[in-house]
């Protein structure tokens, strides 16, 4: 893995984690979830390297070592993958995100399409207020407290955050089992997440419940919705929006599975990027 740090135009750094050229395959850009740090997902890498994917990853503003960004929307995330793609030299590549990296790899879809060639959004939220959602239902109570707190604006927010601890009942019994097993890898990227502070999660929850400044439904890449039925943290109401609202999307609902469980279709997924980014 290569870490550099990038130095954007408007004086920002961006971390950037790259797993190198020289495979077959695509290029895939991570959008990570919420809170991680930006390294591509180490249980798909043996996948991948079958494949021929390079990931192509970044902290998000505010987290590990990119510089926050103050305001940030979900639509900023397409700017900061071309300023990425642009330096290494990427013309076309696929994106790939997990919960709330997937409406950053939406953004990316819908604004970038003449370099995106597909979208894999897994257990991803929908806009915030979608028409015919009711986009709290399902959520645990300590999900619902946290983004509520955000809706009502940074300094809810931030006071929310100061008393906030971890809720395991967040997960269901195949989400423990699977961060107890291969997933055991996101205790790699959530610690260094929040070591220095909750500033980058704050800015991620702010963005997802402000206007997106995109629409998915402008993607004209293939996207990919993979949605776990029994999901407490996005529950699968989400993606089914999502797969109404993106034109030709398909929506892979696995009934059992959670919202860390569900990556147990990764593999496949993956399939499904090279498949369509040839």
């Amino acid at each position: 893995m290569i870490e550099t740090d990038l130095e954007l135009d408007d004086g920002r750094v961006l971390h950037v984690y790259d797993t190198g050229a020289g495979g077959d395959g695509p290029t895939v850009f991570w959008q990570h979830g919420t809170p991680n740090i930006g390294a591509p997902p180490g249980p798909l890498l043996p996948d991948s390297a079958r494949l021929g994917i390079r990931w192509v990853s970044y902290d998000r503003p505010g987290y590990g070592g990119s510089t926050p960004r103050p305001g940030r929307n979900v639509a900023s995330a397409a700017d900061d993958v071309r300023a990425v793609a642009d330096a290494l030299g990427i013309g076309r590549f696929a994106v790939m995100g997990h919960s709330g990296g997937g409406p950053h790899a939406l953004a990316c879809g819908a604004l970038l399409p003449e370099r995106v060639r597909a979208v894999v959004a897994v257990a991803s939220l929908a806009p915030f207020g979608a028409e015919g959602l009711d986009w709290f239902a399902g959520m645990t109570a300590a999900g619902t407290a946290g983004l509520r707190a955000a809706a009502e604006g940074r300094a809810a927010k931030e006071a929310y955050e100061a008393d906030a601890g971890y809720d395991p009942e967040m997960f269901t019994p195949a989400d423990h089992a699977a961060l107890a097993g291969d997933w055991s890898w996101f205790g790699d990227v959530v610690g260094p997440a929040v070591e220095g502070g909750p500033g980058g999660l704050i800015d991620d929850d702010l963005a997802y419940v402000a206007p997106w400044a995109c629409d998915p439904a402008r993607a004209v890449a293939p996207v990919l919705l993979l949605h776990g039925g029994e999901d407490r943290v996005v529950p699968s109401a989400h993606g089914r929006w999502l797969a109404g609202r993106c034109t030709g999307a398909e929506l892979r609902l696995t009934p059992a599975d959670g919202h860390i469980s569900v990556l147990g279709g990764g593999a496949a997924a993956l399939e499904w990027l090279a498949d369509r980014s040839a």
